[in-house]
């Protein structure tokens, strides 16, 4: 489960917006009973809808939805709008993805964009979209091309675009879901890796799809499953420095199979085991600014995205043991996966008064207890109504998270 949440809220407690991402109905229910204590406007973003065994288990998701709406924890959100992309039986469309927007009966102006009429609608009562959403002019959905990730004979990697208008504040939400490293091995081979120029291409994508010239360009906040990871070969280096490397091959193809970094002295003592699916370290994460300097994914990206400074923990791979809620899989390097990022026009919006930076926070959630392989991440901020218009000066305000 992912979760990366932008919520807003107000000067007076019962104003607000919050977006957000998951992966499963549980930690939807979660995050939305998290944000009770003030959002406005909330969305939750998910991935993985259905999850790993959907045809079993899509059938599910609609029930859960229908569940949460009418749960007494929501009953102030009179508007509701929830689009599951639930048709996996065309490969040629399904992402799995899912967005879920829930509006407080006190919001009293807010708008959606229709992209096919190219105007804003106002938003009233409760939708569900969940056969398919090539048709629902409300959203743009597109799944990455094939040859971006020809080793998955099937992915289910794109992402979605809302549009929202929320006093005088027009703005983008893109739920995304990048490609992960298939390989640990094939991740560790170069620096950076083969798996990061591909989460580049798609991403490099996607900012270009939101900003072309087809539609007005409005402040934009990308947030979902990057799948961003730090570079395997500088993290290995940093911690075995010294260590001498072993590699193990398979007997009838000469494939490596194993690598294995033993201590030169300390009793050549094994530090360090990666395998395609095994990455295991037999040291613990010294701190949490050591290892995000080989966070470099986002790096190209610098003059179009933005993000406030990361202070917690890797959000993947957490162990998915109820009784393991701190303790990482040993599957993958742990890494930042999940993040909230925001265009320059969009980093405008947020405000971070210095006698009031409470009211901004990045963070994630259930830091002590089982969320999931994905810890949530959730951003809160402030919003300057009407400060999405052009030449917009002082403006009263509303907090957003």
């Amino acid at each position: 489960m992912t979760i990366d949440i932008a919520e807003t809220t107000p000067t007076d407690p019962g104003q607000g917006v919050c977006v957000a991402q998951c992966r499963s109905p549980t930690s939807l229910c979660s995050c939305t009973l998290y944000f009770m204590t003030g959002p406005h406007f909330i969305a939750v973003h998910c991935q993985e809808v259905g999850g790993k065994n959907y045809e079993a288990s899509m059938s599910h998701v609609d029930c859960f939805v229908k569940e949460l709406l009418s749960s007494d924890a929501m009953k102030e959100y009179n508007r509701v709008r929830v689009y599951l992309d639930e048709n996996y039986k065309s490969q040629e469309h399904f992402t799995a993805l899912g967005s879920c927007y829930f509006l407080h009966e006190s919001l009293k102006n807010i708008q959606q964009f229709d992209f096919k009429a190219k105007k804003f609608k106002k938003v009233v009562g409760k939708e569900i979209y969940s056969d398919t959403l090539e048709s629902t002019p409300m959203l743009e959905k597109e799944k990455f091309p094939q040859d971006y990730f020809p080793e998955c004979k099937w992915s289910r990697k794109g992402f979605i675009r809302t549009r929202w208008a929320l006093a005088d504040c027009a703005f983008d939400l893109v739920n995304i879901h990048l490609f992960h490293d298939a390989s640990n091995i094939l991740a560790w081979e170069k620096s950076p890796s083969v798996y990061s120029g591909t989460r580049q291409k798609a991403l490099g994508f996607v900012l270009d799809r939101i900003t072309d010239q087809r539609f007005e360009k409005v402040p934009y906040f990308v947030f979902g499953d990057f799948n961003f990871r730090l570079d395997t070969r500088q993290v290995v280096e940093s911690l075995c420095s010294t260590a001498t490397m072993q590699t193990v091959r398979l007997g009838d193809t000469n494939e490596v199979d194993k690598l294995i970094f033993r201590e030169s002295e300390n009793d050549r003592k094994v530090c360090y085991i990666i395998e395609n699916a095994l990455y295991l370290t037999f040291q613990r994460f010294i701190r949490i600014t050591h290892f995000l300097q080989f966070d470099s994914e986002l790096s190209c990206f610098k003059e179009r995205l933005h993000e406030l400074e990361i202070s917690f923990p890797p959000s993947y791979p957490y162990s998915e043991d109820s009784s393991q809620g701190k303790q990482y899989m040993n599957t993958r390097c742990p890494a930042w996966c999940d993040r909230v990022l925001m265009s320059a026009t969009a980093k405008d919006l947020v405000l971070k008064p210095e006698n009031e930076e409470k009211n901004l926070v990045y963070d994630n959630i259930g830091p002590n207890v089982c969320m999931g392989d994905h810890k949530p991440v959730y951003l809160s901020f402030r919003l300057t109504t009407g400060a999405g218009k052009a030449n917009a000066n002082k403006h009263k305000c509303c907090n957003v998270q």
